[in-house]
């Protein structure tokens, strides 16, 4: 039999009065950050629900959505555009266990996540791409070239208020 203990870096309670300081900017950052649907809370069953994490940024040219969603395959992905709504779910189905076997942790979640992202008007639906790469999932929303900022030149007037080239 293993001796396995699961051994989380977290304190309960204090561990020393001297070290301990009460920081209002703490706990309400604290509790700010907690989400009730969340597993790590002890108020949902172990393996709680699967949520993929995303990363949304803009670059000159397009809009690029970053997601981890590792042990999902690409025919796990369904990624949809209704009108500005770009959809994107997926599912993450949980290993199958054999009889016999003797879990000392379950702490993976598996499950199915959907998160929908509005976006502006200045994208090219046509050309959203997505590529899964070792767990990473990265959605390119390229923006229309009219959208795009561009230099104006700015012509010498004459005294006549007529431009000169």
């Amino acid at each position: 039999m293993a001796n396995l203990i699961r051994r989380d870096n977290r304190t309960v309670g204090r561990q020393d009065t001297q070290d301990y300081r009460w920081d209002p900017f703490r706990v309400m950052d604290a509790f700010l950050r907690w989400d009730p649907s969340r597993a790590e809370n002890g108020l949902t069953p172990s393996g709680g629900e699967f949520t993929a994490r995303f990363d949304v940024k803009e670059t000159k040219n397009a809009y690029v959505l970053r997601a981890d969603v590792p042990g999902i395959k690409e025919d796990g992905v369904d990624i949809s555009l209704n009108g500005n709504i770009l959809t994107i779910s997926g599912k993450r189905d949980e290993e199958r266990r054999e009889e016999g076997e003797q879990y000392f942790a379950v702490e993976r979640s598996h499950g199915s996540f959907t998160r929908s992202f509005s976006l502006p008007d200045n994208v090219d639906p046509e050309s959203i791409s997505a590529d899964l790469k070792q767990g990473v999932l990265t959605v390119q929303i390229p923006k229309k070239p009219e959208a795009q900022p561009r230099k104006i030149a700015v012509s010498k007037t004459t005294d006549g208020g007529q431009a000169k080239a």
